[in-house]
């Protein structure tokens, strides 16, 4: 009866290591974008006509990105 137990706190503890390292693997990605958000942002003040520029070549890029129907 105690290796059923064991093994129950086993796999407990293996979920919530698993969870856990999801949760860092987020917060981890939310900082490499937060970090190549503000790359962009300063690469782009150094040339300010590619911020006018940037937007239309998202959109362009979106629907280019899109499915063919």
């Amino acid at each position: 009866m105690s290796q059923c137990h064991a093994a129950t706190d086993n796999f407990d503890a293996k979920t919530r290591r698993k969870l856990q390292d999801q949760r860092r693997m987020r917060f981890r990605r939310a900082i490499e974008t937060y970090a190549e958000q503000r790359q962009l942002q300063h690469e782009l003040g150094e040339f300010p006509d590619l911020a006018l520029i940037s937007p239309l070549m998202d959109a362009r890029h979106r629907q280019s990105a899109a499915p063919a129907r």
